[in-house]
């Protein structure tokens, strides 16, 4: 290699733009460096700034994806650090998992009384009298979901009309139940379909 390509790089001597110093040893080293050399170096420094920039430009990205799904997440015009943020969150989660709780033992409540409630009802119209016209009597069972209730019965005939009522514990009583009536209770416990 001809002595005009050459550059000179001392350790611990000149300041010329192409050389390295370097003192702690004490011993001056000179480094020659070709052109074939600088240009390895100048290669492989534009290769480290295009890495450095890539990487740059996904961490970019990556905060910017991060910023949107906080968006997503935190309140508008949420203030203070992410700490204090997550921090309200959590004693908003809680808030809620405490108003849930009530709601649920609430719901458990109301089913139970529903279960009490007229839920199964089961109306006969019939004509006790051949006297009469049409069916104006009838029978209604009104009954829960355990077949607790009452059964009425209206018997109407031209002079007057009577009504009867009479309690229902699982679909019986202990009264003595006409034909209409056991089919009101039926018809009331029947499966809906």
């Amino acid at each position: 290699m001809p002595p005009s390509h050459v550059v000179r790089a001392s350790v611990c001597g000149s300041v010329s733009p192409w050389s390295v110093q370097h003192i702690g040893t004490g011993i001056v080293r000179d480094v020659i460096l070709d052109e074939r050399t600088l240009s390895l170096l100048v290669g492989a420094l534009i290769v480290g700034v295009l890495l450095l920039t890539v990487w740059v430009v996904w961490l970019q990205r990556s905060e910017a994806l991060l910023r949107q799904r906080l968006r997503r997440v935190l309140p508008e015009g949420e203030s203070g650090g992410i700490d204090e943020i997550l921090d309200r969150q959590l004693k908003r989660i809680d808030s809620l998992t405490e108003r849930v709780d009530a709601l649920n033992k609430l719901q458990h409540e109301l089913e139970h009384l529903s279960q009490r409630t007229i839920q199964k009802v089961g109306v006969i119209r019939y004509n006790p009298f051949a006297d009469t016209g049409g069916d104006q009597s009838f029978a209604i069972a009104l009954l829960d979901s355990l077949g607790n209730g009452v059964v009425l019965s209206s018997l109407h005939s031209r002079t007057d009309t009577r009504v009867f009522a009479k309690p229902v514990h699982s679909g019986r009583s202990r009264y003595q139940l006409s034909d209409e009536e056991q089919d009101a209770i039926k018809k009331a416990l029947a499966p809906s379909s």
